[in-house]
């Protein structure tokens, strides 16, 4: 942590702005006190007018973004902007939760729905104010000629499509590839931990499914793209996006979440405090996919961040506990292939006979056109995604059973005090799959994975599996069969999407997953908190901008031992005593980066022979580490130095021909670079200040930093969308910050203002305390009742 920003010491004394709104719904009203970095400060004494005033705020701020969040997951964009967009709500409607509302209900706590409701009525309430000119209008909506939409309660937790759940996407591909190009190519692909064999069974075999069962999962799960082509769509054109294009036709790119969180114990601090660090990945966005805010009343006190369209908060504090979370691999999705009925393709084969599909004649409003009314089908194990041949695929997930709504399980997560009440509340998460961490103010930290978690008695659901009844979810894993532990020795817990099951796991009788993410953020976590005597604030923000890419320095080591030629030489001189901090600057790194994409990786997919190596991007790194470090025999060994010798020598020349003989002016950040473009920056009337400059950056895929990008050009796709340290006790030294900037209003000062911050790695004040927010404060909003409560006393 270099400095911290807009210090509030000896800030003059001077008029605060003051704002006033009746809203109806509120009892006894609250007020919302901004500080000068954007958070928002929301006190009430009711749990109704708490988060109604959420609510309220989440739409002050991020009104386009939650809006068009809830019509593209609930499938009513068409109604907006047009037959460009049927296809992708058919596809949002497929993965609505439709089961029972009461016990949606009840997997949240007592009191979700009313927490629920009022957060919608806060939203409802701004759009109220923002229609009738008492607040601003996004001025996207004008742009394209729409209006904000009116929500529900039940809108907040039916939406499924941002569950990040896994791994129905591998399993196709798995299936293709594997026939196609054998098992060295598969494990290129996605290497397995524990290494297992994928079960198939006899009847359908790798090789079985056509990738076009993944277009209308994909479809679903992609952000909403606009372009003018789109936009100009007939009705007889709708099918033309149906598909996903990478290039941006319908989609940017697929997520490829991460998130990196460590907890460590007060013997291990400079403070004598508990530390919690938190930095969740997830695919840029602008605005941001999270948002801070401090909720304080009715017996609740918490800060920190969560998605702007849930209430409550998803990684935080309250007055004596910290809780964060990373993606945890737990395999949550199967994909099942039924034979059809051939006189009659509404049936299945299930169990010796057959059994109807149900049917839903949905009917979707499209901006310019007649309504369209189409049918939905499903299994008894979910959406039907694609129909062929007189076979039917579907879907069996977690997202469509009760308590599976992303994040919802957060409401009772945040008011724990506790160990025990906080393990009590992660009894139902069902999406997604978490690491979830624990430090309080007593000194005790903890670590216990949850999420639907599927037990299959005989497969491990790695491949396409027939959906006639012989492969079934046995239930689920409860919470003590996940694995946890409550304050380890050696003082630290650190986690980051790494295949960290303990050793000695009983896979068979309690499975969990096999598909993880490159293990190299975890190992230089560990490393450096086990090197450290002492860890603090200061150092946590360090390791959360953290470039050494522990890849890289695997990747030199074995360098150093092959026998490579004299074209290679210029590559191994610039190499030679690289430290393996992938920072922008760098011209090591960009050579690396530049190689590894631009001809390794293609090496090594043709020497395994991958015959699509289109369906392998980006492979696994840990895999091809682990095939260069191994190569085996004599004639193996001169085989993998060969594919080093000449793909570095081709990697060398095309670096000098496309930046320069000169490698002292090549650095990554020529290539590696970070735009936050505004969602609507290629249409007509778009303002060129809704986007923000690109930022040129450091990191890469396997830093703590994470700076994964996309192989095409080398664009910067997914990294922290917030960052956050907390001192857990002494709360008003933690800091965040947030990329871009907490509004999502252009026209606001913080729209943008963090983005400097987050890219030179710096930090805010996560102010807590009562005198801390007043001192701090900047302007206030105060929400009244639309009739004030009558004076009762006597």
């Amino acid at each position: 942590m270099k400095s911290l920003a807009h210090s509030t010491r000896g800030k003059p004394a001077q008029a605060m702005p003051d704002t006033a709104h009746r809203l109806a719904g509120l009892r006894e009203g609250a007020e919302i006190l901004l500080d000068p970095w954007g958070v928002a400060h929301i006190r009430a004494t009711t749990t109704q007018d708490l988060f109604l005033a959420q609510g309220f705020n989440a739409a002050r701020d991020r009104l386009w973004q939650i809006d068009l969040w809830r019509k593209r997951g609930l499938g009513l964009l068409a109604a907006d902007f047009g037959p460009g967009y049927l296809e992708q709500d058919r596809a949002a409607r497929l993965f609505l939760y439709r089961g029972d509302m009461a016990a949606e209900w009840r997997c949240y706590g007592p009191d979700a729905r009313e927490i629920c409701t009022a957060f919608v009525a806060g939203i409802n309430a701004y759009i109220a104010e923002a229609e009738a000119g008492r607040a601003p209008m996004p001025p996207e909506f004008a742009l394209m000629g729409t209006r904000p939409g009116t929500w529900q309660a039940e809108d907040v937790v039916r939406i499924r499509t941002h569950c990040l759940t896994r791994n129905a996407l591998s399993e196709v591909l798995r299936s293709i590839v594997t026939a196609e190009s054998g098992d060295a190519a598969e494990r290129l692909r996605c290497d397995l931990s524990p290494k297992v064999a994928p079960v198939y069974d006899p009847d359908l075999p790798p090789g079985n499914v056509p990738l076009a069962v993944l277009d209308a999962f994909k479809l679903a799960t992609t952000p909403v793209s606009f372009t003018p082509e789109r936009l100009a769509a007939r009705l007889e054109d709708a099918r033309r996006w149906r598909q996903v294009d990478a290039a941006g036709d319908v989609g940017l790119v697929f997520e490829s979440p991460g998130s990196n969180n460590w907890a460590v114990a007060p013997s291990r601090t400079t403070t004598g405090r508990a530390l919690m660090a938190s930095d969740p990945h997830r695919t840029h966005e602008l605005p941001s996919v999270r948002y801070v805010v401090h909720l304080k009343g009715a017996g609740i006190d918490v800060i920190g961040a969560g998605e702007p369209a849930v209430p409550g908060v998803s990684l935080g504090h309250n007055d004596r506990v910290a809780f964060s979370l990373t993606i945890f691999g737990a395999d949550q999705e199967d994909l099942y292939v039924y034979r059809t009925r051939p006189d009659d393709p509404l049936h299945y084969s299930y169990r010796g006979g057959w059994e109807a599909m149900e049917v839903a004649e949905e009917v979707f409003a499209v901006r310019g056109a007649p309504d369209q009314r189409l049918p939905l089908k499903f299994t008894r194990h979910g959406p039907v995604l694609h129909e062929e041949d007189g076979r039917v695929f579907a879907l069996r997930t977690v997202w469509s059973d009760p308590g599976a709504a992303p994040y919802m399980a957060s409401l009772a997560v945040m008011r724990a005090k506790d160990h025990d009440a906080w393990r009590d509340a992660l009894t139902d998460w069902g999406t997604p799959s978490v690491n979830h961490l624990y430090a309080d103010t007593a000194g005790s930290i903890a670590w216990q994975t949850v999420g639907t978690t599927p037990v299959r008695p005989n497969w491990n659901g790695l491949l396409p599996m027939p959906g006639d009844g012989r492969y079934e979810w046995a239930g689920k894993l409860t919470l003590d069969q996940l694995p946890h532990v409550r304050d380890p020795g050696c003082g630290f817990i650190a986690t980051a999407n790494e295949m960290n099951i303990p050793e000695g796991w009983d896979h068979a009788a309690h499975p969990i997953g096999f598909e993880w993410i490159d293990r190299s953020r975890a190992d230089r976590l560990k490393q450096v908190l086990s090197g450290e005597e002492l860890h603090s604030v200061p150092a946590a923000c360090a390791l959360q901008n953290d470039v050494l890419s522990l890849s890289s320095r695997r990747l030199l080591n074995v360098l150093s031992g092959a026998r490579l030629g004299p074209a290679a030489a210029p590559a191994l001189n610039l190499l030679a005593g690289w430290d393996c901090r992938a920072t922008a600057e760098s011209a090591e790194a960009m050579l690396v980066e530049f190689w590894i994409t631009r001809h390794l990786k293609p090496a090594l997919f043709a020497a395994a022979g991958a015959q699509s190596p289109a369906l392998l991007w980006p492979g696994s790194i840990q895999a091809m580490l682990e095939v260069l470090e191994n190569p085996g025999s004599p004639d193996e060994t001169a085989a993998r130095d060969r594919l080093l010798d000449e793909t570095l020598a081709a990697a060398w020349t095309g670096a000098c021909a496309s930046f320069g003989a000169d490698p002292a002016a090549w650095h990554w950040k020529t290539l590696h670079r970070l735009p936050l473009n505004h969602r609507l920056a290629r249409l007509d009337g778009a303002d060129r200040a809704w986007s923000i400059p690109e930022m040129l950056i450091g990191g890469n895929g396997s830093t703590v930093n994470y700076a994964n990008y996309r192989v095409s050009d080398f664009q910067a796709i997914t990294g922290p969308s917030v960052r956050l340290v907390m001192d857990v006790g002494a709360w008003d030294n933690s800091v965040f910050v947030n990329l871009p900037g907490q509004s999502g209003l252009p026209a606001s000062p913080h729209y943008a203002d963090l983005a400097p911050l987050w890219e030179n790695g710096d930090y805010c004040p996560l102010l807590y305390s009562d005198d801390a927010v007043e001192a701090a404060a900047v302007a206030r909003i105060r929400l009244r009742p639309v009739q004030e409560p009558r004076d009762v006393s006597c």
